[in-house]
């Protein structure tokens, strides 16, 4: 079993907080994995876990991957992430204090870690943060922030599909192409809904199955059970739930040709990427795809740039992995070592 002392040996970050949060029972962990090139920003995820080593072993295996998301994205900003391991989702008047006391936390840090809202998390959590830390993204409008992150990330996968489409038939038209869309929050179903109006045949599956049907109906698409959507056919798989679907067992099962979606860490071993090499199926890297949340924040929060600006830089996602796919082919690797390679040539 995986102890903190045996995870903080092989992590290969910088810093890691670890607190006892005694009054909910939980467990607050704060991992910079990089400051390299500024700040390490990353998201808070709220989430029960099995054991409070899980919720560690997520913070650092997150916040690694946010390094390499915000070097490819070229932000000036390092790579972190908080997890809040909760024996249980603290709701009404037990949440509001979990997050001062957590936003404590993050100004007691100077400014080195700036956070925004993940799994568990919202706007309305970043407004309570943001009370007692102005290292905080992702607020609400009303309060001055960029509002829930979703809806960005969701337009940047839209531009990765349309690039990863091109690659591969020559056209990014949608027109008539099938996608299939796991999990359908915040991104998904603003994605789903992206895709339908620009002429995909979109399906839908969600462990809501309620939910799924909802969003399906609204977008004149179909719903398809969470445990058959890895195995469905269709042109574009797009994962936007948790990461670690793609494995060795999980590849053999996808009947599409591209895989490209918001959810993060996707691969759930890095074999995987080149499984999905040989099976002839394109792997838009997901730490580059799903960047749109994050430059958008950064963009309207920290540098008071404008909505045509955030506008042009999630249509450069599409850019950015049209030089991944050009590099993985010239290289005879795969996109995921290709993406690898120019977040080292950004953070070296």
């Amino acid at each position: 079993m995986a102890t903190f002392e045996s995870l903080l040996e092989e992590w290969d970050g910088q810093q890691a907080l670890i607190h006892r949060d005694r009054e909910s029972g939980g467990w607050i962990f704060i991992c910079m994995h990089s400051t390299h090139l500024g700040p390490a920003a990353g998201g808070t995820r709220l989430k029960v876990y099995d054991t409070p080593a899980d919720g560690l072993r997520d913070a650092m295996r997150l916040s690694a991957g946010m390094t390499a998301k915000l070097a490819v994205a070229d932000l000036g900003l390092g790579g972190g992430k908080a997890v809040l391991a909760m024996p249980k989702i603290p709701e009404g008047e037990e949440r509001a204090p979990l997050l001062h006391r957590y936003g404590d936390i993050v100004a007691s840090l100077g400014g080195s870690f700036i956070t925004s809202s993940d799994v568990g998390t919202g706007e309305a959590d970043m407004d309570v943060i943001a009370e007692r830390t102005e290292h905080v993204f992702g607020r609400s409008v009303a309060k001055g922030g960029a509002g829930d992150p979703g809806p960005f990330t969701a337009v940047g996968v839209f531009h990765g599909i349309k690039a990863s489409l091109a690659q591969v038939h020559g056209s990014g038209d949608l027109s008539g192409r099938t996608v299939l869309v796991q999990g359908v929050g915040s991104v998904g179903a603003a994605l789903a809904e992206l895709l339908g109006h620009d002429g995909a045949v979109v399906s839908v599956a969600d462990v809501d199955a309620e939910r799924a049907e909802t969003v399906a109906s609204a977008i004149g698409g179909s719903a398809v059970e969470a445990d058959r959507a890895i195995a469905t056919e269709c042109d574009v798989y797009a994962p936007c739930a948790l990461g670690a679907t793609l494995s060795a067992e999980s590849v053999p099962q996808l009947r599409c040709r591209i895989v490209a979606g918001s959810a993060n860490n996707q691969l759930a071993q890095p074999e995987a990427a080149e499984l999905l090499r040989a099976a002839g199926i394109l792997y838009a890297p997901d730490y580059v795809i799903n960047a749109g949340g994050a430059i958008a924040i950064n963009f309207l929060e920290l540098n008071g740039r404008s909505q045509a600006d955030v506008d042009a830089a999630l249509v450069r996602i599409g850019d950015t992995l049209r030089t991944i796919y050009a590099r993985a082919a010239s290289e005879g690797t795969t996109t995921a070592a290709a993406a690898d390679a120019l977040a080292a040539s950004r953070l070296s």
